[in-house]
């Protein structure tokens, strides 16, 4: 009677135990046919992130009045100018702070001249010099207050 009872409970046991292990296998390969949904479901959000992100940098570009692009020129000479002038502003506008000097970026050297950098394969040297201003002001003004 003792032996019935102990190949019963066996018996029970490696039928709970098979059972088990059938749920998760059965429950795992469900979560895998679900995740390339999920996947692309991520896909398709980040997608639309990028895109919004697109549209507000395009937004805000056109609407950044920091830069003032009307003057023309090639792309090289507006980007070295503004760089430049930003440069050379950024670190006038500092060691005017520094030396607790009013704020006016149009009594600097660099600003008058404004060849810094420039290089006749750019062209038009005024252009040039309008775009490095630009930059400069602008580096000056983030300079000065601490940026």
């Amino acid at each position: 009677m003792k032996l019935n009872l102990i190949k019963n409970r066996i018996g029970g046991s490696i039928l709970a135990f098979s059972l088990l292990l059938g749920i998760g296998i059965a429950s795992s390969t469900t979560a895998q046919a679900q995740w390339p949904n999920q996947n692309a479901q991520w896909q398709r959000e980040q997608q639309r992130r990028q895109r919004q992100w697109e549209r507000d940098q395009r937004r805000r570009n056109r609407n950044d009045t920091r830069y003032d692009n009307r003057y023309g020129g090639s792309f090289d000479l507006r980007q070295t100018a503004l760089n430049a002038g930003y440069n050379e502003g950024i670190k006038e506008g500092r060691k005017d702070r520094q030396n607790r000097e009013r704020f006016e970026y149009r009594d600097e050297g660099d600003y008058q001249n404004a060849t810094i950098d420039y290089n006749s394969r750019f062209g038009n040297r005024e252009l040039y010099r309008q775009y490095f201003r630009q930059g400069f002001a602008n580096g000056y003004n983030d300079g000065y207050r601490g940026y």
